[in-house]
C-alpha cells in the first residue's frame, strides 16, 4: 500500500486548507496517511531561508497571497479567519501534538482553534481549551510539552524535513514499494499527489 507523509505546521494557512483535504484523498486512492509535524520557521533557518518569505514579500504580492489563501478556501468550501498577530508561535502547540495518543485529532483540534475560531495558540489557555474540547487532557499535554524529550523530538523532526529536502508546507512525500519517493509542495498540487500515488509521477 502506498503512503503519504503530510509535513505541516500549525500556522502555515496552506498546511490547514491541505490538511481538509488528505485524509479524503488518501482513502480514496488507497493510500496510508502519515501526519508529520515539524517547526516550519526552525526550518526556515536551518535551511538559510531567515524568518521565510512573509516579512519581505512586498504589499502587492501580500494582497493577492491574501485573497489566494480566501479563493482555496472558498474553493474547498470551509472555514478560513486569519488570527491577529499571525501567524503566531506555534512551537508549544506541536508539542502538545507529538505527545498526544493522536497525532491527527490534535493537530485538526488546533487548526480549528487557529483558523476557524482565531485563536492565539501561542497562549497555553488557547491550546487547552483546543485539546479538552478534542477529548484530550490539555493540561497533560501542554505538562508533557515541557519535557526536553518532546522538545528534542520537534527539533529532530523539523531536522529531517531540512534532510529530506523540506523547505516549506504543506510537502507530501508519497512512498510506493519498489519507486523512488516523490515530494510535492504545495495544497495546490493535490493533483499530483494522486498522480505519485499511481506511479504516474517521477521524483
Amino acid at each position: 500500500m502506498p503512503s503519504v507523509e503530510f509535513w505541516f505546521d500549525i500556522t502555515c494557512p496552506y498546511a490547514y486548507l491541505a490538511h481538509t483535504q488528505i485524509e479524503a484523498l488518501c482513502a480514496e486512492h488507497g493510500a496510508t496517511l502519515q501526519w508529520k509535524p515539524m517547526l516550519l520557521g526552525g526550518l526556515f533557518r536551518t535551511i538559510g531561508a531567515g524568518e521565510g518569505p512573509m516579512p519581505t514579500m512586498p504589499a502587492s504580492k501580500a494582497r493577492l497571497n491574501d485573497l489566494d489563501m480566501r479563493r482555496w478556501a472558498a474553493h474547498w468550501n470551509v472555514p478560513f479567519t486569519v488570527p491577529a498577530g499571525h501567524p503566531n508561535r506555534s512551537v508549544t502547540s506541536l508539542r502538545c501534538i507529538l505527545a498526544s495518543d493522536d497525532v491527527p485529532r490534535a493537530a485538526k483540534a488546533l487548526y480549528a482553534a487557529y483558523w476557524h475560531r482565531a485563536g492565539d495558540i501561542s497562549d497555553d489557555a488557547v491550546v487547552r481549551a483546543a485539546l479538552d474540547e478534542a477529548g484530550f487532557d490539555g493540561a497533560a499535554l501542554l505538562e508533557r510539552a515541557g519535557d526536553p524529550a518532546l522538545k528534542r523530538a520537534l527539533r529532530s523532526a523539523t531536522d529531517t524535513a531540512a534532510e529530506l529536502g523540506i523547505f516549506g508546507a504543506p510537502t507530501f512525500i508519497i512512498r510506493r514499494d519498489g519507486d523512488a519517493p516523490v515530494m510535492v509542495w504545495g495544497q495546490d498540487r493535490l493533483h499530483f499527489v494522486v498522480e505519485a500515488l499511481h506511479g504516474r509521477l517521477t521524483p
